[in-house]
């Protein structure tokens, strides 16, 4: 789930999607009670996979990168 939020701030924050999707991941991005900011995400998901693929592709393959929160790797010295 983490991976899919942040995701969708990389699309959000991305200037080649156009400013009324972004605008419209940001909404869903918000702590809107009811199901009407998830709708705003899942239509953001669909439009964003069938139009920017590619981008959404590399979002999330850098959020992926992101993930791993086990930090950098210690050689005990």
């Amino acid at each position: 789930m983490r991976r899919i939020v942040r995701t969708v701030r990389l699309l959000a924050r991305d200037h080649r999607v156009p400013r009324w999707l972004r605008g419209l991941a940001a909404f869903g991005l918000a702590p809107v009670p009811g199901p009407l900011d998830e709708i705003a995400l899942l239509l953001v998901a669909a439009i964003a996979w069938i139009g920017y693929r590619s981008r959404v592709r590399a979002a999330w393959r850098y959020a992926a990168d992101r993930s791993d929160t086990s930090g950098p790797v210690s050689s005990g010295s």
